[in-house]
């Protein structure tokens, strides 16, 4: 992409007339992107450590909750990610329903549409645990990649129903091809529909877009490696195969120091896009 086609996203607004959504859901959803922002930084500020030799550790969003929690304020400070992680489940239903994007009916629209509530439902279970580890002060959640042991657990479960095998490679199969899509939106770049940067400056908007697509990049390569242990549980017969971010870390890390690297880094790049999102989302439904 060059100089003159970022120019180009950077001043372009979405297309189709809109209006404002209700206050309160774009404050949560702002918050709620802010809240992904710092927990994706602090998985990959950890991650980066590793790589670079200066300790840290591989972890997923629970280990990045128990960071914050352990922080100066952490309590206060896991309880407002909480409350954005419920701002931010609140607008995926909303997006899903009210298709400001106009993702549209057909098979495509329909599946990216359903995407948005899935995730917003699983966010609402991430603040769930952030609810529950402030409040418990995280007595009762460890540490480190205590998100593959959901993973396992959701794996045998699906294993043990009928047609299990099928389904979890199903599941498998969708998180590579989502995987994959996020890297498809990053080399795409198409983000002028979601960002306004208009109010940047030219070289600034260049360095947000360039940040993001290196940020989304990193995330796509993650959830394919999950969809990658997802497929493996499911055609070993074996739970203990699926893994989540911080098994998917592991296994980067295994790699070498460089794929750990690179990811680690672009992980904290998606943590910034995600702030720039909560800046800087068009946030709107359809007028």
């Amino acid at each position: 992409m060059n100089a003159m086609n970022v120019d180009n996203q950077i001043g372009r607004a979405g297309a189709g007339a809109a209006h404002e959504v209700a206050p309160w859901i774009e404050w949560l959803a702002r918050v709620g992107y802010a809240a992904k922002g710092v927990l994706y930084a602090t998985i990959g500020v950890l991650a980066a450590q590793v790589a670079l030799g200066e300790g840290g550790r591989t972890t997923d969003s629970q280990g990045a909750m128990r960071e914050v929690l352990d922080a100066p304020f952490g309590r206060a400070l896991l309880l407002v990610i909480a409350l954005g992680l419920v701002g931010y489940a609140v607008w995926r239903v909303v997006e899903a329903i009210a298709d400001p994007e106009r993702r549209g009916t057909d098979a495509k629209g329909l599946a990216l549409r359903g995407s948005f509530a899935a995730r917003g439902l699983l966010h609402l279970g991430i603040a769930f645990s952030a609810f529950r580890m402030a409040m418990r002060n995280g007595a009762e959640d460890a540490g480190g990649n205590a998100g593959g042991g959901r993973q396992e657990a959701l794996a045998a479960r699906t294993l043990d129903a009928p047609g299990g095998e099928t389904v979890l490679a199903l599941v498998g199969a969708g998180v590579v091809a989502y995987g994959l899509y996020q890297l498809y939106r990053a080399y795409a770049a198409k983000l002028s529909k979601q960002l306004d940067l208009g109010q940047l400056l030219p070289e600034a908007g260049r360095w947000a877009i360039g940040l993001s697509r290196v940020g989304i990049a990193a995330r796509g390569v993650v959830f394919c490696l999950i969809g990658g242990f997802l497929v493996q549980a499911a055609m070993r017969d074996d739970a203990s195969q699926a893994g989540g971010v911080g098994q998917s870390l592991d296994t980067l890390a295994r790699m070498g120091t460089w794929p750990l690297a690179l990811v680690s880094f672009g992980l904290v790049a998606y943590g910034a896009y995600e702030l720039l999102n909560a800046r800087y989302r068009r946030i709107t439904v359809p007028g």
